[in-house]
C-alpha cells in the first residue's frame, strides 16, 4: 500500500525541484497504475461498461465441432450467429430511472437557502447525476470532481471509475487521503497519432499532473494546478484549495460490486440459446440426417466429424450386402428454447432485483398493493443505493455551502437540508388522490406531499395562497369594505329599491 507522507513528498520534490526526468520514487506511482490495470476490480467495471454497451462475450464466440481426434475443431461453414438481448442494460436503465427518473428536492427551512440550492443543482446536475448513478452501477462506484469553470460558477465533472484508484484514509473506505488518475489521450505528431497515458493526483495541495510515456513518469506541460484560482481586479491571482479533497465517491453498494457480477452467467445463457435457436432454424440441411448403411470409412472420427459438417457419410456394399439410405429427421422445438429463455428473463430480473413490467399481478385493475409488491425487490435495492448517495450527498453539500459563503450568498453551514430522490415508481392514481382528500386531520402540507400530481410542494401551497389572494381581492372589489350589500342589492353593488322596505322579505 502507498506511504502517503512518503508519497507527498516525493510529489513536492518532483514538482519544486523542477525534475523532467523519472525519480526513483515516482516507481510507486508506476506501481500502483501498474497493479491497478490488471486487478480483477478494475476488469469487473470494464466488462460492466462493455456489457452495458451491448458488447457480450457470445460477440467472439466460434463455432467448433467435435474433430477427427475427438478435439474440438473451429469450422466456418456452420451458422455462427452472434445475437445480443441486453437484459442487463434494461436492468440498469429501470435503477437509473427508478431512482433519478424525477428531479431531486431538496427540503429545508431557510428559503434563501432553498432557492440556491435550486439555482445549483439544477437539470445539468440531474443529467450529470444519473450518468454518475449509471456508472456506480456498471463499474460498483462513480466519481464527482468538484471546480469551477472560467466564469467562476460551480462545475460538476463525472469521472470513469476504472480510472481512480484511491488512495483511502479508512478501511470502510469513506475519506480520501488522496487519488490517483489515470487516462489515455491521443495525441498527434504530424500526420502521425499515438497514445499516451496522462497521469493526474489529488492530495491536499492541489492537482498534479504527468505523462506515462514509455514506462517513464515526466512532468506535463502544466505540472501543477490549485483547485482554486481567484483573479483579482488588479490581474493578480491568489491560488486557493479545499480543506478537503474535491472528489467524492458515489458508490452502488458498500462493497463497491458492479451490478454486472451478479447477472452475466445469466445474460450469457440468454444469448447463447437465442444464438443456438438461430443456428438451429439456419441448418435447413442439417434437420435431415442420412443413415447410410455400410459406412466408407476406417475412423470413428472422421464420421462424426463428417456427420456434423456435411450432415451425410459415405456407404459401400460389402460382402454382398447392399448399401442403404435412410433418413433421421431433426426437428427444433421451439417451446423448449422459450421455455429457457424465460427461466433465464425471470432469473436476471430477481438477481439484478429489477421488476417485470409484464407481471401478472399488473393485469386487470391492480390496487396499489399488487403494485408495491411488484417493486419490492427494485424498491429494497434502490434503499441501499439511496443509503450510499446520501452519505456522498453530504460531503458534496459541504463543497456547496463553502462556495455560497466565499461569494457572498449566505453561510448555510448550519442550516439543515433533506435530499429527498423521488421515486419513479407506477401508481394507482385515483386510489392515493382519494386517500390524500379522506386524510383531513393532515396540514395540507403533508397531504399534497403525497399527492401523485404534485412535484414542488412549496410551489402548490404558493398558488393555493395565492387563489385565495386572488378571490380574496375580488370579493373586495365587489364588497368595498368587506361587508355583503344590503338587502335588495345586487352582486354589482346597485342601491337597494327605494318602494322596498328593510325589513321585507324580497
Amino acid at each position: 500500500m502507498l506511504n502517503f507522507g512518503k508519497f507527498q513528498d516525493f510529489l513536492y520534490r518532483f514538482l519544486f525541484e523542477n525534475r523532467t526526468e523519472i525519480l526513483q520514487d515516482s516507481e510507486m506511482i508506476i506501481k500502483e497504475i501498474n497493479a491497478f490495470k490488471h486487478s480483477h476490480r478494475r476488469m469487473r467495471m470494464i466488462i460492466g461498461e462493455r456489457y452495458y454497451e451491448g458488447k457480450h462475450d457470445i460477440l467472439h464466440r466460434k463455432r467448433e465441432v467435435i474433430g477427427v481426434n475427438g478435439d474440438l475443431e473451429e469450422v466456418d461453414n456452420l451458422p455462427n450467429n452472434h445475437i445480443v438481448d441486453n437484459q442487463y442494460a434494461k436492468m440498469v436503465n429501470q435503477k437509473k430511472n427508478y431512482l433519478l427518473g424525477q428531479p431531486l428536492t431538496f427540503k429545508t427551512e431557510n428559503k434563501q437557502y432553498s432557492e440556491a440550492l435550486k439555482d445549483t443543482f439544477n437539470m445539468r446536475f440531474m443529467r450529470t447525476m444519473k450518468n454518475l448513478l449509471e456508472d456506480a452501477l456498471n463499474e460498483g462506484i462513480g466519481w464527482l470532481y468538484i471546480g469551477y469553470d472560467e466564469h467562476g460558477h460551480l462545475k460538476f465533472t463525472k469521472i470513469n471509475g476504472y480510472e481512480v484508484i484511491p488512495l483511502w484514509r479508512d478501511t470502510d473506505h469513506t475519506e480520501l487521503d488522496g487519488a490517483i488518475r489515470f487516462y489515455p489521450v491521443v495525441k498527434f505528431d504530424g500526420s502521425d497519432q499515438h497514445i499516451v497515458d496522462k497521469v493526474e493526483v489529488y492530495d491536499s495541495n492541489g492537482v498534479y499532473r504527468f505523462v506515462l510515456d514509455s514506462g517513464r513518469l515526466i512532468t506535463d506541460e502544466v505540472p501543477f494546478e490549485p483547485y482554486i484560482t481567484v483573479v483579482h481586479d488588479d490581474g493578480s491571482e491568489e491560488c486557493l484549495n479545499w480543506v478537503n479533497i474535491p472528489l467524492i465517491p458515489f458508490k452502488y453498494n458498500s462493497k463497491e460490486i458492479p451490478l454486472i457480477t451478479k447477472v452475466k452467467s445469466l445474460q450469457d445463457g440468454i444469448n447463447t440459446i437465442l444464438s443456438n435457436f438461430q443456428n438451429a432454424m439456419e441448418e435447413d440441411t442439417r434437420n435431415t440426417i442420412l443413415v447410410l448403411v455400410n459406412y466408407d470409412g476406417e475412423k470413428l472420427g472422421e464420421f462424426r466429424k463428417n456427420l456434423a459438417t456435411y450432415g451425410a457419410v459415405k456407404v459401400k456394399s460389402v460382402d454382398g450386402q447392399s448399401g442403404d439410405v435412410r433418413t433421421l429427421q431433426i426437428e427444433v422445438n421451439a417451446e423448449n428454447y422459450k421455455s429457457i429463455v424465460e427461466i433465464f428473463k425471470k432469473a436476471i430480473i430477481e438477481n439484478a432485483m429489477g421488476y417485470d413490467a409484464k407481471d401478472d399481478r399488473m393485469s386487470g385493475q391492480p390496487n396499489q398493493m399488487n403494485i408495491q409488491s411488484m417493486y419490492s425487490d427494485i424498491d429494497l435495492d434502490a434503499n441501499d443505493i439511496e443509503t450510499e448517495f446520501q452519505a456522498s450527498f453530504e460531503q458534496l453539500l459541504w463543497f456547496v455551502d463553502c462556495h455560497f459563503a466565499n461569494v457572498g450568498i449566505g453561510d448555510f453551514e448550519n442550516e439543515k437540508v433533506e435530499v429527498i430522490f423521488n421515486r419513479d415508481m407506477l401508481l394507482n392514481e385515483g386510489e392515493i388522490i382519494d386517500n390524500v382528500n379522506k386524510s383531513t386531520d393532515l396540514s395540507l402540507e403533508t397531504r399534497l406531499a403525497n399527492h401523485p400530481w404534485i412535484d414542488d410542494v412549496e410551489a402548490e401551497i404558493k398558488r393555493i395562497k395565492q387563489e385565495k389572494q386572488d378571490e380574496f381581492d375580488e370579493y373586495m372589489s365587489v364588497f368595498p369594505g368587506g361587508n355583503p350589500p344590503p338587502s335588495g342589492a345586487s352582486a354589482r353593488g346597485d342601491p337597494p329599491d327605494p318602494n322596498k322596505g328593510e325589513g321585507d322579505d324580497e
